[in-house]
């Protein structure tokens, strides 16, 4: 379930007359618990409550319904209670049907509150749904609630209007709503001259069963775009109730008045939205969240659209806030000072090129406003006009609905602000009309000329863009006045990544980078924003930061993409390295992601955000590490001196070397005479967990021998028949010789195999001993006879934090590559004893797993209950191969990175002296 049905579950609880002995699963049936756990509640077979009237269920929540009056006491029983202790309950809840007190216990927050009132604080409990939550959710849930208000209405209006659904009718639909949703802010806030006055003419004046109510609604709507003195000579004749509503305009009540048909049930949900105090809600999660409700796709995750502030403040505060609060600190109560910062302020442009419903532009504009007030009270200006205008905060928008939104979200913001730092009336006065002038344009942001749309400076100009037929896209002009002044982008553009790309994604990709670039086809969606940012920087001086998933600064991706923005004379001036980007949704929902800020070379300073720390650092590399900027390039040949590892073996067989369980059985049985060719065939799967599936393994010196057993003469058949009739240069080349893998390394000697893919869980790479009677697939990784310290290295924390780094992931696992990870890792120069002391390594961890057999990989690398043996033996490990790279153990990750790029710099320069050194001597021996 997501937030708002729960909202729309929890309310409708409260609303049912209380029945004492149902409320328990009731209430966890409105969080999404099944019927059948609350079956196995209901009749004790699950429920350890040592409570008389409660309910407990494990990991939850131990709730209980008392007597009148007893709610506090029960609390207290529930919270000393042994049953909450050992079922890990986070939540506590105890009411009498009159109140309802209730406690989280990781934290200690309580609330207590009438029990009708016990849905206003639903977003205290959407942990026991998994969904993590906020405080302004906590504290006042009207976002979610007028969210799913909405939606309902929404979709009630669509299934009276199926032309209202489709494509030449939904921005109409759109636009409606984005004017209802003005409405209702409007009637709350004084904005109409009466507190209701929208909901209540609706109801007055429409028909129960909803026939008139677009006609009603239309009415309204025209009366908003007639000014005062205009609406006399109007024609048709406004009715005269309404004429009391405002003349509006701005654009949002212009043009066609067109309204949606209504049903019953359509008009009873605009009443219960607008019955909501509308006055309260947050522009910046209210408009994250309704962008959902026009998107057919998105609606099951509807009232989930809402990224934190403080997430939000990670991109706004390095990239321009910070410096403006430390200019407001240095002024202190200077007027002249102070007087410069707001006019410098009043210049500065916040483009977000990928704005959806605009809660980067939000608060931004609400931060600045802030700082503006605080200039202003220090000047003794408190009630002055801004002088930010919003048509300062600009951005591009591909859909419709979040376009309307985003503009209609920065009007609320503007009000509230004009009320919080001015007040209310000088609020009110200056208000209406809305502004006409458009600052969001819809469109493709890859195909739009940015410097049209948020120029350095502000002449007129005409948004230039063409559509894939070559077409002019029709936009509207952009008439801004701003001289000089400050440009910051920021954003948070879409995420896909090359595999999922759209037809018109893998489109604008080429526009940007097919002519700069070969090979960009690997490249994510994202990539392409931020080379466009760079160029955008380069041109006008500007500053720019991403929120963007940190697959862009990892593998493959960093050496297309970085010479690209480094070429266009950007750096990386700040930079939060990985974190979740979390939003009100599913815990597991939550993205790994980076910022990364950039501006034109050179800058004065450069900040590394990691968790809760920052350091001012001399540089920050692609790979968001503090050392020079290097790019880790692929390598056929190892940098150190370390076993050659090479892909896996690699069938190409149709199956038919490959035999299934079942299959491998049959030839066993029907001729013995098989045995000696079959053997355990591993990838990255089998060598994790344990298992294995099986292949013909059948040397050249053995084909004539092979042959002679008919089951096999067959496969090798249909093995050259395959091949043959394969699309692969390989595969056709080897079709004489179907008894073997078209590329086969493996070989009589032990062999230290790595899977390609494995869990970002695990605190250590998993890697597996294996012999000749175990062939590793090409899914994997292996080094033929290696020396036994070679595992040592693969399986230290050393290597772990390169291979994340420079290889990337797959998902959110580690994604190993020979000729990336392994051939690029930089190993000092090695000593006889060194080699020792990491063979005795490598074997204390074989030897400490061995104690644990039959546990796989899997097993024994879980990192909550990985054996303390093992944990010891690779900690022994690790300090032995850090004291040779350091002479101590390092003291977290960043440093061990920071060596390891270092040394990698030193040993590349070192490796591409060596046949200059070469050549030059060859000259003067001629």
């Amino acid at each position: 379930m997501n937030a708002v049905e729960i909202e729309a579950a929890v309310s409708d609880l409260a609303l049912q007359p209380f029945d004492a002995a149902e409320f328990p699963f009731a209430f966890l049936a409105a969080f999404g618990n099944k019927d059948t756990t609350l079956k196995r509640l209901r009749t004790g077979n699950s429920n350890a409550s040592d409570i008389p009237g409660g309910v407990l269920l494990r990991n939850n929540i131990h709730l209980a319904v008392c007597a009148a009056g007893a709610v506090g006491d029960t609390l207290k029983a529930l919270r000393s209670s042994p049953a909450t202790t050992k079922a890990k309950a986070r939540f506590i809840l105890a009411t009498d049907g009159q109140t309802l007190e209730a406690e989280e216990l990781t934290i200690g927050e309580t609330i207590a509150c009438d029990y009708p009132d016990f849905p206003n604080r639903f977003g205290f409990f959407l942990p026991l749904a998994g969904i993590s939550t906020i405080k302004e959710i906590k504290d006042n849930p009207i976002d979610v609630r007028a969210t799913g208000r909405l939606n309902k209405l929404y979709v009630e209006l669509l299934n009276e209007n199926p032309d209202w659904a489709g494509d030449e009718r939904r921005a109409d639909m759109n636009h409606f709503m984005a004017r209802l949703i003005f409405c209702f802010f409007a009637e709350d806030t004084g904005i109409f001259s009466r507190t209701g006055m929208f909901t209540q003419a609706v109801e007055q004046m429409s028909e129960r069963d909803g026939s008139n109510a677009h006609a009603v609604l239309s009415d309204i709507f025209r009366a908003m775009n007639i000014r005062d003195a205009e609406r006399a000579q109007a024609e048709p004749r406004l009715p005269s109730w309404a004429n009391g509503f405002p003349y509006v305009n701005g654009g949002l009540f212009s043009g066609s008045t067109d309204v949606p048909r209504f049903t019953r049930m359509a008009r009873t949900y605009l009443l219960h939205a607008g019955s909501l105090n509308w006055k309260q809600i947050n522009p910046d999660i209210f408009g994250s969240m309704i962008q959902a409700v026009a998107d057919d796709e998105e609606r099951g995750a509807l009232g989930m659209h809402y990224t934190s502030v403080p997430n939000i403040l990670k991109v706004l505060n390095p990239l321009f806030l910070d410096e403006l609060r430390a200019q407001l600190d240095a002024a202190g109560d200077n007027k002249a000072k102070l007087l410069n910062l707001r006019r410098r302020m009043a210049r500065i442009r916040v483009f977000d090129p990928a704005c959806g419903s605009g809660n980067f532009l939000v608060i931004a504009y609400k931060q600045m406003r802030d700082i503006e007030a605080d200039i202003n009270r220090r000047r003794g200006e408190a009630h002055l006009r801004s002088e930010i205008p919003l048509t300062n905060f600009r951005g591009i928008e591909l859909r419709d609905f979040p376009a309307e939104i985003a503009r209609l979200a920065l009007i609320i913001a503007e009000f509230q602000c004009d009320v919080l730092h001015r007040g209310q009336q000088d609020a009110l006065a200056e208000f209406l009309p809305l502004d006409a002038q458009n600052w969001i344009i819809c469109g493709n942001a890859l195909r739009l000329d940015w410097l049209s749309i948020c120029r350095p400076t502000g002449t007129e100009v005409k948004v230039v863009a063409d559509d894939l037929f070559g077409m002019p896209l029709d936009q509207k002009e952009i008439d801004f006045e701003n001289e000089g002044g400050e440009t910051y982008l920021c954003a948070n553009p879409p995420y896909q990544g090359s595999v999922g790309q759209t037809a018109e994604q893998k489109d604008d990709m080429a526009r940007i980078f097919a002519a700069r670039l070969k090979a960009f086809k690997d490249l994510d969606y994202v990539a392409a924003f931020v080379l466009k940012a760079a160029q955008f920087n380069n041109l006008t001086g500007a500053s720019s930061a991403f929120v963007t998933t940190n697959s862009i600064t990892q593998g493959e991706q960093v050496a297309m993409l970085w010479p690209l923005v480094f070429q266009a004379n950007n750096i990386i001036n700040f930079a939060h390295k990985s974190f979740l980007w979390s939003n009100l949704a599913n815990n597991k929902a939550a993205v790994t992601c980076v910022i990364l800020g950039l501006c034109p070379s050179p800058a004065s300073s450069r900040r590394l955000f990691e968790e809760e720390r920052v350091r001012t650092v001399p540089n920050i590399s692609p790979y968001l590490v503090a050392t020079e900027t290097v790019i880790v390039s692929k390598r056929s040949s190892t940098l150190s001196d370390i076993g050659h590892m090479l892909s896996g073996n690699k069938p190409t067989d149709g199956g038919y070397l490959t035999p299934c369980a079942e299959e491998k059985d049959l030839l066993l049985k029907e001729d013995p005479r098989t045995k000696p060719f079959i053997k355990r065939y591993v990838g990255s799967r089998e060598l994790i967990n344990g298992g294995g599936r099986w292949c013909i393994w059948v040397e050249d010196i053995d084909r004539t021998e092979a042959e002679r057993i008919s089951a096999f003469r067959a496969r090798f058949e249909k093995v050259r028949e395959v091949r043959l009739n394969s699309d692969g240069v390989q595969a056709n080349e080897h079709a004489s010789t179907p008894h073997r893998f078209v590329f086969a390394p493996h070989s009589r000697h032990a062999a230290i195999a790595v899977p390609n893919v494995s869990s970002e869980r695990r605190p250590y790479l998993p890697c597996e001993l294996t012999g000749f009677d175990t062939v590793v697939s090409n899914l994997a990784s292996v080094i033929y006879d290696a020396p036994l310290w070679n595992m040592a290295l693969i399986a230290s924390r050393l290597h772990l934090v390169w291979i994340a780094t420079v290889c990337g992931k797959l998902k959110t696992d580690f994604r190993y590559s020979n000729t990336l990870g392994w051939n690029t890792f930089p190993v000092p120069l090695l000593t006889e004893q060194n080699r020792a002391d990491l063979t005795r390594c490598a074997e204390d961890i074989l030897l400490a797993r061995e104690v644990h057999f039959p546990a796989t990989i899997a097993d024994l690398y879980d990192p909550d209950t990985m054996p303390e043996n093992l944990r010891h033996a690779h900690a022994r490990n690790d300090e032995v191969l850090e004291r040779i790279y350091i002479g101590r153990r390092f003291r977290n990750d960043t440093e061990r990175l920071e060596k390891l790029f270092e040394l990698y710099t030193r040993m590349t320069a070192a490796a591409k002296a060596r046949p200059a050194a070469k050549a030059t001597r060859g000259k003067k021996a001629s």
